[in-house]
């Protein structure tokens, strides 16, 4: 198909880093949820790792050393069997997080699988064959140590505690096959969600697709209302339910202590890795953010796109989904922290 000439200029254009970004007004009177090292009344012996304010590590490079980097800097060790979560990308879809960027962590460092779940929505990912080609073609299977669709072969059912929508979550039966996981997020806008990130790919990244009995992906998206069709639920509702259902995954890996979150922020769309034909960014690329607390990860995340002058886009996103509302949540079941202290590293 020929290109018109004004979609070549655009391309030429934002290829050259000229794209005009929609500016951030709210930048100088946002209010961060960053909690200085000077505020903080620790424990006589405290680490940042038993901290009453959880970590987060930061770094500006995007490179495979970096993403290697950040991760040893929560100190985690990986232990047993370990999948890695991480999005595929629709097949059209070019912002899904490069094999080349994470094959140093998941297969040097790691030796991990990658994990993933089919779709509910349709797309080139709705079912075991298709989405095993997509995976192929990106190049995921040459960069871990195997590739497992986890409800290829059903579903298991997760409790949800302290939940208000959800009272069962349900994930691809595979889940229980791994004793750690990292949970590697492409950070960027969504367009149910308003932003995508760790608790997004806890929660709706490991429920089950629409290929099984029960979707955990439409049990989320209708707040409990339905497992076998698209159901509508107020927006707030289903903000609340991506919150519970990543809380009941952490809660089955002791409590969260078998689970370790990275957020890359990178090709920062307003729209998700799911989208075929995602909005192009116009903001330009801030880091790599890792932290055992996933809500205190995606806080920091939101706070680096508000302190940013050229992230008007993805703000007017988040706020138009409430999508902030999914941390409140959060933090009000007892599933993390919004507040943090973030550690940048070199």
């Amino acid at each position: 198909m020929k290109k018109t000439l004004s979609s070549i200029i655009l391309l030429s254009i934002f290829a050259s880093g000229l794209l005009p970004a929609k500016p951030n007004t709210k930048a100088a009177s946002y209010k961060s949820h960053e909690v200085s090292a000077s505020t903080v009344v620790e424990p006589v012996g405290a680490t940042p790792a038993t901290s009453s304010v959880p970590v987060v590590y930061f770094i500006r490079d995007i490179t495979p050393e970096a993403l290697v980097k950040v991760y040893r800097a929560t100190g985690y060790k990986a232990s047993g069997k370990t999948g890695v979560k991480v999005s595929t990308g629709e097949s059209e879809n070019t912002n899904y997080l490069r094999p080349a960027l994470i094959k140093n962590l998941v297969k040097d460092e790691l030796n991990a699988t990658i994990v993933e779940c089919n779709t509910a929505y349709g797309g080139s990912r709705s079912n075991n064959v298709n989405h095993m080609k997509i995976a192929k073609d990106h190049g995921f299977l040459d960069v871990a140590n195997g590739f497992d669709l986890q409800d290829a072969d059903g579903y298991m059912t997760l409790p949800v505690k302290g939940g208000v929508r959800l009272k069962e979550n349900y994930v691809g039966s595979h889940f229980k096959d791994y004793q750690t996981y990292l949970i590697l997020s492409h950070f960027k806008g969504h367009a149910m969600g308003g932003f995508g990130g760790a608790i997004k790919n806890l929660s709706i990244g490991f429920a089950s697709g629409m290929s099984v009995k029960k979707s955990g992906k439409l049990n989320i998206h209708s707040a409990g209302r339905s497992v076998t069709s698209w159901t509508h639920c107020p927006q707030d509702e289903f903000l609340e339910s991506m919150a519970e259902a990543a809380k009941s995954v952490c809660d089955y890996m002791n409590g969260g202590k078998g689970i370790v979150c990275v957020n890359v922020m990178n090709r920062l769309s307003v729209d998700c890795d799911c989208d075929a034909n995602p909005e192009e960014p116009d903001m330009h690329d801030i880091g790599i953010l890792a932290s055992l607390d996933p809500v205190a990860l995606d806080q920091a995340c939101v706070d680096l796109v508000y302190k940013a002058q050229d992230s008007g886009s993805l703000i007017e996103r988040i706020e138009s989904r409430n999508g902030i509302h999914t941390l409140e949540h959060a933090e009000k079941i007892g599933f993390g922290s919004r507040n943090y202290r973030l550690v940048e590293i070199k």
